[in-house]
């Protein structure tokens, strides 16, 4: 590895199938459920999973009437747990569930004011990042687009194709790559690729048709004839998911966003509500680095936000640009504060997030997925930051 003159950037992503995975569809899951009923429904709940026996576990305040259950069981069948060789199934899996009611001390730092006529504070303290780069045409790093495109590949595939009928649900993609000096993409790396199956293939024929469906279709633009190609690299992938992996909300959180490329305030987002600023926050911060790359202030922005429990507006707001920018940053300040507001209440209008859509964002990535109807995706702020620093 040529250290002198490349650097190396690795990101890593998993499938709809990983352990981690299941827990965070299945939390958001229900986040929309109760958010379907009651828009103003405050919920936290994490979800927990090891061989076949499920745990759902939060805290909620809320006017609906949800069978978590039932939810988790359809998940998990959507996802393609239906086979009982796999050891762990929808069907046949034993739930527990131990979900009450939002803490009144928390409760009264959130809802400030009567329930019919209430400011939102934040549900907790913390620091949120967002990340945009215009390397990319979505504005995210390009590693993750590629690993997060060959989960995505691998689980069509799985439920689409004739390949589907050798994959299992669990996998996972890591890809590296090689960077000049100039920051750059040259080539990769390395790419590895780890996919779950049954016993009706060998490994070396199954290598080669991911080879042909999965890997070349993605990576071959970016692969040089010294990239490293790992395909299931302990020589067998038979058991998985959740038999061979405890699953846990909220423990992809580098997946979830950046892939290792932004800081990460440590909150997941899955199973949240849009009162966690864990959740909130961090797309805003996003919509905000991606609208200031967009507009041309800069090639790369980092946008962080912190918070204290209960309060109504962050404690700060910091813009970081790497030495990527095109106008003095205290410009850049000053159009984001003319244009946005960090309120945790119009965060939420502004984003639309009392609206059931949480389950989509739980597989793939959060950010980066501009036609699926994100408003933290949107670049509607743009002419608005240009106008105000003229």
């Amino acid at each position: 590895m040529d250290n002198c003159h490349y650097t190396y950037l690795t990101s890593e992503a998993v499938t709809e199938g990983h352990p981690d995975k299941i827990c965070d569809q299945i939390s958001d899951a229900i986040v929309d459920a109760y958010l379907n009923q009651d828009p103003l429904s405050h919920v936290a709940v994490e979800s927990f999973v090891s061989g076949n026996v499920l745990t759902l576990a939060g805290e909620v305040s809320s006017n609906a009437t949800v069978d978590v259950t039932d939810i988790a069981r359809k998940v998990i069948e959507e996802i393609g747990y239906t086979d009982p060789d796999i050891g762990f199934t929808a069907d046949s899996c034993l739930v527990f569930t131990n979900i009450h009611q939002q803490s009144q001390d928390i409760r009264q730092g959130v809802v400030i004011g009567s329930d019919d006529d209430y400011l939102v504070g934040s549900g907790d303290q913390g620091i949120m990042y967002g990340y945009a780069t215009n390397e990319t045409e979505n504005y995210m790093p390009l590693t993750v687009n590629l690993a997060q495109g060959l989960v995505h590949k691998l689980d069509f595939a799985r439920h689409n194709t004739s390949l589907g009928k050798y994959l299992r649900p669990d996998g996972k993609s890591q890809v590296t790559m090689r960077f000049d000096n100039q920051g750059r993409p040259v080539g990769l790396s390395s790419l590895i690729v780890s996919a779950q199956h049954n016993e009706d293939i060998d490994e070396a024929s199954l290598r080669q048709l991911l080879r042909q469906v999965i890997i070349d279709p993605i990576c071959k633009p970016w692969m040089k004839e010294d990239t490293k190609i790992h395909i299931n690299a302990t020589g067998r992938f038979v058991i998985g998911g959740p038999v061979g992996d405890t699953g846990l909300t909220g423990r992809k959180i580098m997946v979830d966003t950046y892939g290792t490329l932004a800081r990460h305030g440590g909150g997941a987002f899955s199973g949240k509500d849009g009162t966690k600023v864990d959740r909130s926050a961090a797309y805003m911060a996003r919509y905000v680095a991606k609208n200031i790359v967009a507009a041309g202030f800069c090639d790369r922005c980092e946008v962080a936000i912190s918070y204290a429990i209960g309060s109504i507006y962050p404690e700060a707001v910091q813009i970081q640009t790497f030495g990527s920018e095109h106008i003095d940053t205290c410009r850049i300040y000053e159009a984001v504060e003319k244009v946005f507001s960090f309120s945790v209440n119009d965060i939420i209008q502004l984003l639309d997030l009392r609206r059931p859509q949480f389950r989509r964002t739980a597989v793939y990535g959060h950010f980066g997925r501009e036609h699926e109807g994100f408003v933290w995706e949107q670049l509607d702020k743009v002419q608005a930051l240009q106008d105000a620093v003229k």
